[in-house]
């Protein structure tokens, strides 16, 4: 069985979707998933025309769904910020994103990984955190040999 995972992404204005793609890849990395493994991805609505973040959806097939800073707001999440706070309205993007997309907002237990931050080498940052989603994915089962 394939863990379904949701992510949660926060980053600076003009962050390259090869920046967010090396946060996705090191916080995926840290809990031993494939990126075949996302089945969601959220962020703030203040990154809906983010350039690099669409573009990676994009390329993986994601539709991400953004939400309001009050939504975000209203998650208690294990690393709040008031920097984050000052510039979004919440004091949490990825981590609060992240248990949303996975539908477990109330479940901090969750977050397989919290606030992964990584500032890129064009100097932006990005911050990824992942959330396990209920159930799983399971592969095609083979069909038994018969017996005769």
């Amino acid at each position: 069985m394939r863990p379904r995972l949701a992510l949660g992404l926060g980053c600076d204005r003009g962050t390259p979707e090869a920046t967010l793609r090396q946060a996705i890849a090191e916080a995926l990395a840290r809990v031993g998933a494939a990126w075949r493994d996302v089945a969601a991805v959220a962020s703030i609505t203040l990154k809906a025309d983010e350039a690099g973040l669409l573009a990676l959806c994009r390329a993986e097939g994601w539709t991400p769904v953004f939400h309001a800073p009050e939504v975000l707001a209203q998650v208690a999440v294990p690393n709040p910020s008031e920097t984050v706070r000052r510039h979004t309205g919440t004091p949490s993007v990825s981590e609060a994103a992240a248990l949303l997309a996975a539908g477990r907002a109330d479940d901090l237990r969750a977050l397989v990984v919290e606030k992964h931050r990584l500032r890129g080498p064009d100097g932006r940052h990005a911050t990824v955190s992942v959330a396990a989603m209920r159930g799983a994915v399971r592969p095609p089962e083979s069909p038994e040999p018969e017996t005769p």
